[in-house]
């Protein structure tokens, strides 16, 4: 379990910057409402939630990273598929991927409403990105 508060941290928006030294979990959603359901870290920032996860020091992405990431995406969607299940929607998830570059951006490929919320925890600054089909 990670062990640190989280906050929301600047403003909500519909758009993000191209990713740099970073890695990040994506969860696919289908049934009454299509999308994607994305959390990006800084490589600090996932290596430091992971060293939380497994009560060691962590200094590079590895599968433990990796493996962090697609949790923290797998348990984030989950919440987000209770959430809308409770308001009567029905959501499937796919299986976590992890998307880990020096440089990537993460764009929509078709037309969405996308938001975009930037958080902060002991470790750094991380943001959560929803995408659903319009």
């Amino acid at each position: 379990m990670v062990m640190m508060e989280v906050a929301l941290h600047g403003v909500v928006r519909d758009s993000m910057a191209p990713l740099t030294d970073s890695i990040t979990g994506v969860i696919g959603l289908a049934g009454t409402h299509k999308g994607v359901l994305a959390i990006h870290f800084p490589e600090t920032v996932a290596m430091a939630i992971t060293g939380s996860f497994l009560g060691m020091d962590v200094d590079e992405i590895n599968e433990d990273v990796e493996d962090a990431v697609g949790e923290l995406a797998n348990m984030l969607g989950g919440s987000v598929k209770a959430i809308l299940s409770a308001n009567g929607k029905d959501i499937s998830l796919s299986l976590p991927s992890v998307i880990a570059g020096k440089s990537y951006d993460f764009q929509p490929t078709q037309d969405v409403e996308r938001v975009v919320v930037p958080f902060t925890c002991d470790a750094g600054e991380f943001v959560v990105e929803l995408e659903l089909e319009k």
